[in-house]
């Protein structure tokens, strides 16, 4: 049921804007964060995600399901440290003076959650991660939502 795959597709969406929910949101903040999402390519936004990915699979909890080596880990390391440090002191340096002096250090890792949010929607809107994610629908009890009024029209 095609119900089923917007249900599946929703709760991952959730919980990856639950990972990266803003902490502060003001005007010096948005406009870093604006910076940073047009200042970065493709190819950023695709090593930022693998760098999320490495991130989370450090988990003891699912560690033994993917194969990153240190040697990885520690490439994906440089290289998104030196795309924060670009992104900071080049491409967005009057938007970071700016944010720093009127909104303090929290608009930092809150602009970086933007970008962050952003580079999770590329990797969870890839259509091999959204036909793996529709696989839920083999498991979901129909009856169990429609008892809740949860029902697929």
């Amino acid at each position: 049921m095609r119900y089923h795959k917007l249900v599946a597709a929703s709760t991952v969406f959730s919980l990856i804007v639950l990972l990266t929910c803003t902490v502060f949101a003001g005007p010096y903040s948005n406009e870093l964060a604006k910076c940073l999402v047009r200042s970065t390519t493709e190819q950023d936004k695709n090593d930022l995600m693998k760098w999320m990915f490495a991130a989370f699979a450090s988990h003891p909890e699912v560690k033994s399901m993917a194969s990153i080596s240190e040697t990885q880990r520690e490439e994906l390391n440089e290289k998104t440290a030196n795309l924060m440090v670009r992104l900071l002191t080049e491409s967005c340096r009057s938007e970071t003076e700016q944010a720093l002096k009127y909104e303090g250090q929290a608009t930092i890792e809150a602009s970086f959650q933007v970008l962050g949010s952003v580079a999770a929607r590329g990797l969870m809107s890839h259509p091999d991660v959204i036909n793996y994610m529709a696989g839920l629908d083999k498991y979901i009890d129909a009856e169990k939502l429609k008892s809740v009024g949860a029902s697929g029209q």
